[in-house]
């Protein structure tokens, strides 16, 4: 079985090779080897190549004959073959001999059309390749005379239509290969050209602002004469309407109101932009910058860059120097600076399409805005002149005005100069103090004496005074006040003159300036000149005589603040009776110092009579009394009369007698004498005097008889009757109880309103009845011997007895 397989696995092989290409035979072969039966193999291989051979045989045999009849076929054909290749030998060396002519004709032929064709494609070439040579001529240039924008144009031309067309020739390839270098250096000098630019306007902003800033100045001037020309008439219908004159010309309008804004718009249309900006600084580097990025696909690099360097610079131009403060050329360098700046910005923006936007512009704007503000704010802090306060607002409101007239919102820095104010104000306050502190210490206090009627007229003039009787008096003659009073008259108006001043262009209507002139008024005078009054009053040495004349002139300056309220009128062409007009509050402030005056007029009276009573010297055991009053009475009453003199022969008229000096004087002159009781009362009833004797008592009484007698001579007219005398009532009882002896009547009648004693004060008469009780005992040590003494002595016991049972039954 297996031999049979075997057998037929070996037919397969044997029919594979037959059937089989030979390249193919190595893989058959190889499965012969891999198995047992190779040489049962090879004997069947033998076989069935002798089996091949002898069909081959056959084969042959069979087709011999042909084969020879092909063959003396052949051999015949061969002759005729022999003879036909002599002809075409020949007729080939015939053909060939005649054939060179034409062929030389035709390669000569060939040449020209060769030559024709070479010399069109070279023209075509050429027609090609000299545009480009004609533009990188060009090319070059415009690079060698810096004309980058046109040289950007040329290379785009160049590099999308001329190379294209030219073909791939040498000089085509370094051309394109150059063409980014080309492209890098034109960026790079453009970009330094916007440096240098930068750079340029960086350092000619304090003068394009400068210029800037006296255009505009230049240009509100004109605006105002317009606009005072305009209003001419119908200012002087309203200055006939309210029967005043003016003695301020100011014109209260905004100097750029829209109507003025359309004319320099009109004006900007028509010259372009303001002159200065264009001329100071060259702007074609910007431009051509911009448009080189622009045509490089690079516009928003450039974009930011120029606003990034901008913002710097921005920086830079807000950050004020340390001592700007100091002159007011320190402000307007940095105001030029600012100026200038938004004028460049301001230029660029309309003369170019989006390197600078609006929102860009006013995001910078606000940025300066808030610094330039808190800069002002720290260094105007430091300011206390009053005159570079008022030039800096100025200069602020020019400032304002001019960038206003760019579009720029400035209404905070119009809120800013009102906050200001306030600080100016109380610099005024402070420089006021000092004018009116050296007036106060300058003056004589003493009436002016007026020699001519120009003199007169003259002080009539400086102060608002009226009195008819005094017109008709002859020359020489004298003012009631002394020369205070007009010059502190002076320098209110000065100080009004002074508000009113920095009120002037901040955009306000004439109530608010008013109103603000007004409450700065009230507090010069309820603040400052108060202070300053109060320190003339309460400083030393100031005698009754100057408090006298600072009552007479408090007095005038009270009855000039009527004239105070018309001159504001006046200047700020508010009617005084306007609804919630501010009135001045002056008339208070001069009523203050007069009763402070008054009071210290008071106090000085009182001290002196104290210093009068220190050199009192009596003899508190006397046993009989002097028949004169003692000398420092003597010397106080003339004093006395001396003083309550003055308040008599004050110039004047007879209204102003009555109602001032003689009201003073009469009251000085009451509480004069009622200090004068009290202390004498109280220099009796000392713990220090422990023995009174009846003869101190009887010289006590004498003094008081004295201060009677100048009581009843009437030192101040306008008493009625006796009424001075009130003022030593309480002495006066005292003394007569105890110098008449008469306690059954003072015991007897105490408590009722008929009582002969009603001013006596038990408590008063037993501390001065214990001291007489204490010199009785130790008068003389052998009184108790004597029965008049001892009788005295029981009878004091017994009153001192009697008046401690009223007293207590009193408290209880």
């Amino acid at each position: 079985m297996a031999s049979a397989e075997t057998a037929a696995e070996h037919e397969r092989i044997l029919r594979e090779i037959e059937s089989t290409d030979t390249n193919c035979i190595g893989p058959t072969l190889r499965s012969v080897y891999d198995g047992q039966e190779h040489g049962l193999f090879m004997e069947k291989l033998e076989g069935r190549i002798r089996n091949h051979d002898r069909e081959i045989e056959k084969m042959c045999n069979h087709h011999f004959q042909g084969f020879v009849d092909s063959i003396t076929e052949l051999l015949k054909v061969r002759g005729e073959a022999q003879k036909l290749k002599g002809q075409v030998t020949e007729t080939n060396q015939n053909l060939q001999n005649d054939g060179k002519g034409l062929l030389t004709s035709m390669d000569e032929l060939r040449q020209c059309r060769l030559q024709q064709r070479n010399i069109a494609t070279t023209i075509d070439k050429l027609t090609h390749c000299l545009p480009v040579l004609e533009m990188y001529t060009k090319l070059q240039e415009q690079m060698r005379t810096k004309r980058y924008y046109p040289a950007l144009r040329t290379l785009e031309q160049l590099e999308e239509s001329c190379l294209p067309q030219a073909g791939s020739y040498r000089f085509c390839t370094i051309m394109a290969e150059n063409i980014p270098r080309l492209r890098t250096h034109i960026r790079d000098v453009s970009m330094s050209d916007l440096k240098d630019f930068l750079e340029s306007i960086r350092k000619h902003s304090d003068k394009i602002g400068e210029t800037a800033m006296k255009q505009a100045q230049v240009q509100i001037a004109r605006d105002n004469a317009v606009t005072s020309q305009q209003r001419s008439a119908s200012g002087r219908r309203i200055r006939k309407e309210a029967r005043s004159g003016t003695e301020v010309d100011r014109t209260e309008s905004n100097p750029f109101t829209e109507q003025d804004s359309g004319i320099l718009e009109v004006e900007y249309e028509e010259e372009g932009e303001i002159p200065g900006a264009q001329d100071l600084v060259d702007f074609s580097p910007v431009y051509r910058c911009l448009h080189i990025y622009t045509v490089l696909g690079a516009r928003d690099t450039f974009e930011n860059y120029y606003r990034k360097q901008r913002r710097k610079q921005a920086r830079l131009v807000l950050q004020p120097h340390s001592n700007m403060h100091e002159t007011l050329e320190g402000y307007r360098r940095y105001f030029n600076q600012i100026v200038g700046f938004f004028v460049v910005e301001d230029h660029i923006l309309h003369t170019t399409q989006g390197l600078v936007n609006r929102a860009y512009v006013e995001e910078l704007w606000e940025l300066a805005l808030s610094k330039t503000i808190a800069a002002l704010r720290t260094h105007s802090s430091y300011c206390t002149d009053p005159d570079l306060i008022l030039d800096l607002k100025n200069l602020i409101v020019l400032f304002a005005d001019t960038l206003q007239g760019y579009g720029f919102p400035v209404n905070q820095l119009f809120d800013m100069l009102l906050e200001m104010r306030d600080q100016y104000g109380e610099i005024l306050l402070k420089k006021w103090n000092q004018s009116f502190r050296q007036i106060l210490d300058q003056d004589n206090y003493s009436p002016i004496p007026v020699t001519s009627s120009e003199e007169y007229q003259r002080i009539a003039g400086q102060f608002p005074f009226q009195d008819p009787e005094l017109d008709k008096m002859p020359f020489p003659k004298k003012l009631p006040f002394s020369e205070f009073v007009p010059k502190v008259y002076s320098q209110i108006k000065e100080f009004i003159y002074a508000c009113l001043k920095y009120s002037e262009d901040l955009h306000l209507s004439s109530t608010e300036i008013d109103d603000m002139i007004r409450k700065s008024t009230n507090l010069l005078l309820t603040r400052t000149l108060s202070h300053c009054l109060q320190y003339a009053i309460k400083k030393k040495n100031v005698g009754l005589a100057e408090l006298v004349q600072i009552i007479v002139n408090t007095t005038h300056l009270e009855q000039s603040c009527h004239y105070l309220e018309g001159f504001i009128s006046n200047i700020t062409n508010v009617p005084p009776d306007t609804i919630n007009a501010t009135k001045l509050y002056g008339t208070s402030t001069f009523k203050d110092a007069r009763h402070a005056a008054e009071e210290e007029i008071y106090t000085n009276l009182n001290q002196k009579i104290d210093q009068f009573l220190q050199l009192a010297d009596y003899d508190w055991t006397a046993v009989q009394g002097g028949g004169q009053a003692s000398d420092y009475l003597s010397d106080l009453i003339a004093f006395l009369c001396s003083t309550f003199a003055v308040f008599t022969h004050l110039p004047g008229n007879s209204i102003e007698h009555a109602t001032l000096p003689g009201k003073v004087a009469q009251t000085a002159c009451m509480s004069a004498c009622k200090h004068l009781s009290t202390s004498l009362l109280q220099l009796l009833l000392e713990a220090d005097v422990r023995q009174v004797s009846m003869g101190a008592l009887q010289q006590f009484n004498v003094d008081i008889k004295e201060c009677e007698r100048f009581a009843r001579a009437g030192p101040v007219p306008g008493f009625q009757g006796d009424t001075l005398l009130l003022a030593f009532i309480d002495l006066r009882q005292l003394l007569d109880l105890f110098t008449q002896w008469d306690w059954s009547t003072y015991l007897a009648d105490y408590g009722r309103p008929t009582c002969k004693y009603l001013r006596v004060n038990p408590h008063t008469a037993l501390a001065l009845l214990e001291k007489m009780k204490d010199t009785s005992r130790k008068n003389n040590m052998f009184a108790q011997f004597r029965k008049n003494e001892r009788d005295k002595q029981k009878l004091i016991d017994t009153v001192v007895k009697q008046l401690k049972n009223l007293i207590a039954t009193n408290q209880a």
